[in-house]
């Protein structure tokens, strides 16, 4: 008898983009995108860097929801007009929701063809490409204040069978202020990190020669999410010959932020919702200042007969 075994496969995770609503743009498996903290460099050799590195979470208090909206016809005028009965009728009632604002994007009309099948007598089938209509595509641009009201949008939409949510944009107008209050905050850590390394080494670095460095980094919640793929699996004992069926798996998506444990400060660490995370990186090198090269500074070493070594002092041997 044949025994079922039961494996669980890990978590596979693939990098995907998405907004707090995401949109159908996620399940393109060729999407990539790097979710890497920010890193700044000299590119010459010194010989003391001061870093300092801010993270701000800041929330969207405007977005935009792009929907997809296709129509197939036999002639252009049939899928103009159904076209547009489709967005005018949605677009009536999405506009009563306060704080909207609406934009229609063409994207492309054309022809579509079928085949149809010619066939002979002593020939085999031919396969001929003819017109079949046209295919017209629509993008409809919905911004709004309220995240709440997008479940609204979607729920009108798919009245009017507009389905497909390409992509949710975030918006802040804090985004400068933010960078503002990031660079003064780093500054006073640079400075408070600079002291500390002239107490540790017993020096001033007001002589010294500097250079500074600084830079943002702005991430979006559309490029913080991911994908994973969890399921149980069986493992049978099958012939060769045997033929296996499989499902498509379900794709889950989750938004994830970029952690806080690198940097030195972070203005609002707690993250409820995707949130627009803006990264601030300063640097400064530091060559400290060489001390002038004296003859009096010299060191001679005596090897005795006996093969010890002696420090010679040379101030000594000329006062002598």
């Amino acid at each position: 008898m044949k025994k079922l075994f039961f494996t669980f496969l890990t978590l596979l995770f693939s990098s995907f983009i998405m907004a707090q609503a995401s949109g159908n743009i996620n399940y393109q498996h060729q999407q990539s995108y790097n979710n890497n903290t920010i890193d700044i460099n000299f590119s010459s050799n010194t010989d003391i860097i001061v870093s300092v590195k801010g993270l701000a979470n800041i929330k969207a208090d405007a977005y935009t929801a792009i929907f997809s909206i296709t129509q197939t016809g036999k002639t252009t005028k049939e899928v103009d007009e159904l076209m547009d009965q489709r967005i005018t009728q949605s677009l009536n009632e999405i506009k009563l929701k306060k704080g909207v604002e609406t934009f229609v994007d063409m994207i492309s009309f054309v022809p579509v063809y079928e085949y149809e099948t010619e066939k002979k007598v002593f020939n085999r089938k031919t396969y001929n490409e003819v017109p079949a209509g046209f295919e017209l595509k629509k993008n409809i641009h919905i911004k709004f204040a309220d995240p709440a009201q997008l479940n609204e949008f979607i729920s009108i939409l798919s009245n009017y069978e507009i389905y497909d949510l390409v992509r949710v944009d975030y918006f802040s107008t804090e985004l400068e202020t933010a960078k503002k209050e990031m660079m003064t905050k780093a500054k006073l850590l640079v400075q408070e990190k600079v002291k500390n390394y002239q107490e540790l080494l017993g020096e001033t670095f007001i002589n010294a020669e500097k250079k500074i460095t600084d830079d943002y980094l702005v991430s979006l919640p559309v490029e913080m999410y991911k994908s994973y793929e969890a399921y149980n699996s069986s493992s049978l004992s099958l012939k060769k010959a045997a033929n296996i069926n499989q499902l498509n798996k379900s794709i889950t998506l989750y938004y994830q932020p970029i952690f806080n444990k690198e940097f030195d400060f972070v203005i609002n660490p707690t993250v409820l919702e995707p949130v627009i995370q803006i990264q601030y990186q300063v640097k400064i090198a530091i060559t400290r200042e060489k001390k002038p090269f004296s003859k009096t500074d010299k060191e001679f070493i005596l090897v005795t007969p006996n093969g010890d070594l002696k420090t010679l002092n040379m101030n000594t041997v000329r006062q002598n």
